[in-house]
């Protein structure tokens, strides 16, 4: 028997048994519930760090405890390998993508095995392996089959430094690259969509049935989504056939439209342009080209806007008005164009204001006629004025009759409209998932048989530079004969976004090594959806909405038989490092790495002035950074898993502490020294009866039920994890306390505090179990029960007051009424000490808690 704790010889060990034994394989008992724990697989970038352990530690501990507790646990583990950054890496370093990923794979597998994790790697998925992306190409057909993925020519935002295309999700707030930084640029190219605007209603609507899911990631989804119920109205062109459609929130106020607003890039534009306009009308077209779509939105942007000299017609009232173009109309949304109604909307009074563009009231508050002058634009409800036979009208009401009034002459109709665009999907980089098309010149585009899936990416080839495809490079690879009609035809060259990988991987691990099929029916819906999905809340719109998406379509393909793929979701928070930098540096030259500076006397070491510190996120570029393996080598695993479980709640963000780190070691120790002080006492634990227990033995056995409940509950609903490690502690330091040390129940103690431990240490808990001669795992134990009759109180601690002073306290029994706590404490010591003598007027009882004496002064 080991005399002192010794991480590094005992995780290695288990981690080795686990392994031989296979103890981590998925249980196919259907005869017990199914539990699907599932942490969103990793980019593989070469190493882990402490975000992904702190991600992988909390779905272990949930999958260990639910095993526990006689589920059957699926928790897989797999690699999100497809991506940019490693096309980029690999033309750094003049090495194919392929060879490059996979090296990555290798050294983050092996990391993750030393977190002793409960993964199924039997289970293991790659996205960049031809045996998942084959299924990727077959998910591809399926959307085509479904009138769900399309080509069109679109404007697009295209990244100038990656030199590929994004979608809108990929675009930040700064209308920058979400992967390189860049700003990006408005570019026209034929592209590959998917349909999710089919699905906007849906989407929206099921996140009422997501009631495991945090508040705000539904509602950012439900704002992404951006459901708007109004009109589509249209204003005839003068002296054209044509017409301009407008959607509107706001059809109370079409008596008040002064001008109507193109995108520049729309098909109108030079149709409605006047010659003597024409040359202006170009310039700013050309200029509003180079912007981004949030360059143009922006709310604290000033609107730009110009007049084409064309002239449309209101048919509410017959009057004609201006058609201008601006650069915060964009094609991609909605109609292309808007109405402006300056009385009645902000932007609009605004831009007219600028323009020298006609304002006119057509809402007013009650009381009033309309006839006076604006200062602002007035955007509450009211009462609709200078608007034909429906002046007098409630707004809230005219939004109807106007509706209906539309439809009958023909100006419009009713109309709900989402802020959603369609997914574009397609990407002109090597590093993805081809798209299984082939351009036909007689068939026009062809899918590839499902029989020649996959369409193979060519793995052994070095990717030279930025921005030209690869794969439109391979004359030998894009030239093929056309599988309908045999002429020669062309391979797509676009890859699929690697956001399409990651849509559907948690269905591949239900029969992850299918050849055959992309799933088994049976088993997808037998484990499906995810009982507990864990991951970051920066994947809130993009990864959850793109996989619900998905989820939806393959139900209505009659392959899943539910319609969301996570039930509950948990957000966990970042980990900071203690961070310096020097306030009078600018951008990334202002971060000091920590490894370089004195936390006695913080100061550059290129300027000696002195830094400021503070907590942030831990990243290369701060250098603020704590290497997993180097925390392991120094305390064990354990203690690395303990310190994130306990420093803060998950969903909170994680500061990280050496002092912290090491007070989670010294636990570990003290736990060892308590169960090795035991096991060497050779206590039966034989079960004594629960009438037969003295007081100190009560004390404790209260104590261990204590904490089985307070742990239970505490690893239910919000999974508070430190408040769980807290109790482990207390019972723990109950167990060092104890004055009954050869007693039953300090052995009841012992063996529930290390099965309570097991899903939060699963190393030390598993060493110290055997040694308690123990043959079986102590992670296929069961959960230990509370009883309820140890968590009754005997006796109460009364404290006893005079004059409202404590003067003392006394035990009493717990069942004792008003009048028999009165009388304990009257008759105890401290009662005859201070009352003697004395004439009691009054006696204050809160039963359970205090007496209290008034006396005679």
């Amino acid at each position: 028997m080991q005399s002192r704790y010794n991480s590094a010889e005992i995780e290695p060990k288990w981690q080795k048994t686990w392994a031989e034994i296979g103890a981590d394989r998925t249980s196919e008992d259907t005869d017990k519930p199914k539990f699907y724990a599932l942490s969103m697989f990793p980019y593989p970038s070469g190493n882990l760090h402490m975000g992904h352990v702190r991600n992988y530690v909390i779905s272990d501990v949930i999958a260990r405890l639910k095993q526990m507790q006689g589920y059957r646990v699926l928790h897989p583990m797999g690699w999100d390998a497809f991506g940019l950054p490693a096309e980029n890496a690999a033309i750094d370093r003049g090495v194919p993508p392929a060879q490059w990923t996979y090296k990555n794979i290798a050294n983050m597998r092996s990391q993750l095995q030393q977190l002793g994790l409960c993964l199924d790697w039997s289970r293991e998925v790659a996205t960049c392996s031809p045996d998942y992306y084959k299924w990727t190409q077959w998910i591809f057909l399926q959307f085509f089959q479904a009138g769900l993925a399309y080509q069109k020519e679109a404007a697009v935002n295209w990244d100038p430094v990656d030199q590929t295309v994004l979608a809108n999700e990929q675009v930040d707030s700064e209308g920058r690259s979400w992967r390189s930084g860049a700003i990006v640029e408005r570019k026209l190219l034929k592209q590959w969509f998917f349909k999710i605007t089919d699905y906007a209603e849906q989407l929206l609507n099921d996140l009422d049935k997501l009631s495991g899911w945090p508040e705000r990631v539904k509602l950012m989804q439900a704002n992404w989504i951006g459901k708007s119920v109004g009109a589509y109205l249209e204003f005839p062109i003068v002296g054209m056939d044509e017409k301009v459609g407008v959607f509107t929130t706001r059809p109370d106020t079409v008596y008040g439209v002064s001008y109507v607003v193109l995108a520049p890039e729309h098909p109108l534009t030079p149709q409605v342009t006047t010659s003597d306009r024409k040359e202006a009308v170009e310039a700013f077209i050309e200029e509003v080209a180079s912007e981004s779509e949030l360059e143009r939105t922006a709310e604290d942007k000033a609107k730009r806007g110009i007049l084409t000299g064309g002239k449309a017609i209101n048919p509410f009232n017959g009057e004609e008005i201006p058609i201008l173009i601006a650069d915060y109309v964009l094609y991609e949304y909605g109609t292309g164009a808007v109405m402006g109604v300056p009385a009645h909307d902000t932007r609009d009074f605004k831009f007219a204001i600028e323009n020298n563009l006609a304002i006119k009231v057509v809402v007013v508050p009650e009381g009033e006629d309309g006839t006076k002058t604006l200062d602002a634009a007035y955007t509450e409800p009211g009462i609709m004025v200078n608007s034909g036979q429906f002046d007098g009208t409630r707004s809230q009401i005219g939004k109807t009759k106007i509706i209906e009034y539309a439809e009958e002459k023909g100006y419009g109709k009713a109309r709900v409209q989402y802020r959603l665009r369609d997914w574009l999907i397609s990407r002109q980089r090597y590093w993805g998932a081809p798209i299984p098309v082939i351009h036909c010149p007689s068939c026009g585009i062809v899918p590839v048989p499902e029989a020649d899936l996959p369409v193979t990416l060519p793995e052994n080839i070095k990717v030279s530079e930025r921005g030209l495809s690869a794969l439109a490079q391979l004359e030998e690879w894009v030239n093929v004969p056309c599988p309908s009609c045999g002429e020669p035809a062309k391979r797509e060259t676009d890859t699929m976004d690697t956001f399409i990988d990651s849509s559907w991987y948690f269905l591949r691990y239900t029969d992850a090594n299918n050849d055959c099929a992309i799933f088994e029916l049976d088993k997808v819906n037998d484990w499906m959806p995810v009982d507990q999905y864990v991951g970051g809340i920066e994947h809130a719109i993009l990864h959850l909405l793109y996989s619900r998406f998905f989820t939806k379509v393959l139900r209505d393909r009659g392959l899943l038989n539910f319609d969301e793929p996570f039930q509950r979701l948990l957000t966990q928070g970042m980990v900071q490092g203690k961070t310096y930098f020097n306030p009078n540096k600018a951008g990334k030259d202002k971060w000091i790495p920590t490894p370089t500076v004195d936390p006695e006397n913080p100061q550059d070491p290129q300027t000696g002035e002195p830094l400021k510190v503070c907590y942030a996120t831990m990243s290369k570029s701060k250098g603020n950074g704590v290497a997993p393996e180097e925390v392991i080598a120094t305390y064990g695993v354990d203690t690395a898993r303990m310190f994130i479980l306990f420093k803060a709640p998950p969903e909170k963000d994680l500061e990280w502490d050496e002092a912290d780190v090491e007070g989670q070691f010294r636990f570990l120790n003290k736990v060892w020294s308590t169960v090795q002080e035991f096991a060497e006492s050779s206590v039966s634990a034989k079960k004594k009866s629960k009438d037969k227990l003295s007081k100190e033995e009560k004390e404790l056995r209260r104590a261990i039920h204590t904490a089985i409940k307070e742990v239970s509950e505490d690893l239910e609903g919000e999974y508070q994890f430190n408040t769980a490690v807290s109790e482990l502690m207390k019972l723990r330091n109950s167990l060092g306390d104890a004055k009954c040390k050869n007693s039953p129940v300090y052995a009841e103690g012992i063996e529930t505090l290390i099965r309570l431990m097991a899903p939060f240490a699963p190393h030390i808990a598993e060493e110290l179990w055997h040694q308690l001669s123990n043959n079986n795992s102590i992670h296929t134990q069961q959960w230990p029960q509370v009883d309820s009759s140890a968590l009754v109180v005997d006796e109460i601690t009364l404290v006893i007051q005079i004059m409202g002073k404590t003067r003392g306290t006394i035990q009493v029994p717990a069942s004792a009424d008003k009048q028999a706590l009165e009388q304990y404490a009257k008759e105890s010591e401290i009662g005859k000490r201070y009352l003697e003598g004395k004439e009691i007027k009054k006696v204050i009882v809160v039963p359970g808690k205090l007496v209290n004496f008034v006396v005679a002064k």
